[in-house]
């Protein structure tokens, strides 16, 4: 019976491993990756009335302000404790505004590689095709916004809120502990025309981890203890509560600007019904007359951005012209030619030929490179030059000559 009992164990002991190693390669818990959910911040923020006009706007950066690290026990850890990635959450919140409706986003993140791309095209059609300017319709100019969003993540700030309860009777029982975080963004919207913020908004988002769990210690017979213990702990992903963080912040924006006047509603009354539904959320019994009527930004049609249009490249007409042989002259010896101008005085300058008048005083004289040859040296024989010695004084006067 002993034997029996031992070989019992071993095999639920082997059937025990046999488990956990299936579990170590696939798991229940383990799932495919699926698209990103709208939930409700978002779903809140894509449901925003359409606004009349779209507004260009363009996005740089969103940091990360905090400076704080991950905590963990006993461990220095140097894992920044949000997200960096808050420009493309950003740039998505923006997009998802109104479903697209809103705002069309620019590119500046990454300003670098747009334009060494560019320049890339540019190169490659100048050696390839010869060309000295490229053809607006190959390559447009780039967009420019009228307002830069900008802004960061000012504040995490963890255990805001710790608690639990729990109860046992008879060694069974259970329990619930929970724990609560928040991370706080900013955003607003500079003129780029005047570098005016035209308005500011901050948001906040908690962050929930709880763990539940129960357990049974409790004797059944003498000599037979039950023991059993079961449980479940969620943490809200960060990166998750920074973007809707930064969803709900772009909603508020859109309403701040609203007020503004930097854009308006389509359709004025579903405009004006939903800032009522913002202004009671934020201010709730706090509602002043003057936050009524929010005073006006000095800069005035930040939103309107002019076109760049691509001009007409300008025909350049060369002209060849006979070149006078005193010019070629000057310069095979080194003096730069000079061309007269049509309609202008000219002047003779020697060995140059003629130049601009004003341009005359600037032209040095051609410096022979041959110097002039002294004649040679009188032999002991011959007559000085102006003395006549009867017949040879013909003979002298050809010297003469000569020289």
């Amino acid at each position: 019976m002993q034997r029996r009992k031992t070989v019992s164990r071993a095999l639920l002991m082997g059937a025990s491993l046999l488990l956990l190693s299936g579990c170590v390669t696939s798991s229940p818990l383990d799932a495919l990756p699926v698209v990103d959910p709208v939930n409700q911040p978002n779903d809140e923020l894509r449901r925003i009335p359409p606004p009349a006009s779209k507004t260009v706007v363009a996005v740089y950066d969103l940091e990360d302000l905090t400076g704080q690290f991950k905590e963990r026990e006993n461990v220095q850890s140097l894992s920044r404790a949000v997200t960096q990635g808050g420009a493309p959450m950003l740039i998505k919140a923006l997009q998802d505004a109104g479903e697209r409706r809103w705002f069309t986003v620019l590119e500046r993140k990454e300003l670098e590689n747009l334009l060494r791309e560019r320049q890339i095209v540019t190169e490659m059609r100048r050696i390839y095709k010869n060309e000295v300017s490229i053809d607006a319709n190959v390559l447009p100019p780039l967009m420019h916004a009228g307002i830069i969003i900008e802004g960061g993540i000012i504040g995490y700030d963890t255990n805001i809120m710790t608690g639990g309860i729990g109860a046992r009777f008879l060694g069974i029982g259970g329990d619930t502990k929970y724990l609560q975080d928040v991370v706080t963004v900013t955003l607003r919207a500079v003129s780029t025309k005047t570098g005016e913020v035209l308005t500011s908004v901050t948001s906040r988002k908690a962050i929930a981890s709880y763990a539940l769990q129960g357990g049974a210690f409790r004797f059944v017979k003498i000599d037979e203890l039950l023991e059993g213990e079961a449980g479940v702990t969620y943490n809200e992903p960060k990166q998750i509560a920074v973007q809707s963080a930064i969803e709900k912040a772009v909603e508020a924006m859109i309403v701040e600007g609203s007020e503004l006047g930097l854009w308006r509603f389509a359709d004025p009354h579903a405009g004006a019904a939903y800032i009522a539904s913002y202004r009671q959320q934020k201010y709730g019994n706090r509602f002043t007359a003057a936050a009524a009527a929010p005073v006006q930004p000095k800069s005035s049609g930040p939103v309107e951005v002019a076109a760049t249009v691509p001009s007409a490249p300008r025909q350049v007409t060369v002209t060849q012209r006979r070149v006078p042989a005193s010019q070629a002259r000057a310069a095979q010896q080194g003096v730069p030619a000079r061309v007269t101008p049509a309609g202008g005085s000219v002047r003779q300058v020697p060995g140059v030929g003629f130049v601009p008048a004003e341009d005359a005083s600037d032209i040095r004289q051609p410096v022979d490179s041959n110097p002039p040859q002294l004649p040679p040296a009188r032999q002991a024989d011959e007559p000085a030059v102006g003395m006549n010695r009867g017949s040879d004084a013909a003979e002298s006067e050809v010297q003469v000559s000569r020289l």
